[in-house]
């Protein structure tokens, strides 16, 4: 069996090759590890990782990466439902009554949901 994907292609991350310089800030600023660089090209490696926190694209000098918030972290949202440990995301994910994922809450440890 392999991995479990909750959501798949609902991020809003993208990144436009052609006005990207390939400085590569947005690898060292992604706390999940969504782009790559290799020999001067940015690459997004992990789209479906990206928690649209926006530090790429706020600190990207060409304007190359646009993101808006929306999913953030929804795979804690969806885990914490679920039962199952979010201690991935920098979020902490808490039902008000246990078990009862019709009144999950979220409260960010980093501002990043």
């Amino acid at each position: 069996m392999g991995q479990l994907i909750y959501l798949k292609d609902v991020v809003t991350l993208s990144l436009n090759e052609e006005k990207c310089a390939g400085c590569g800030t947005c690898v060292v600023v992604c706390p999940h590890n969504v782009f790559s660089l290799n020999n001067g090209k940015v690459a997004i490696v992990d789209r479906d990782a990206c928690m649209e926190c926006g530090a790429c694209a706020t600190n990207c000098p060409t304007e190359a990466i646009t993101v808006q918030s929306g999913v953030g972290c929804a795979a804690a949202v969806i885990n914490a439902a679920l039962g199952r440990n979010s201690s991935s995301c920098c979020c902490v994910i808490e039902p008000k009554k246990p078990g009862d994922p019709q009144t999950i809450i979220q409260n960010p440890k980093s501002g990043c949901c």
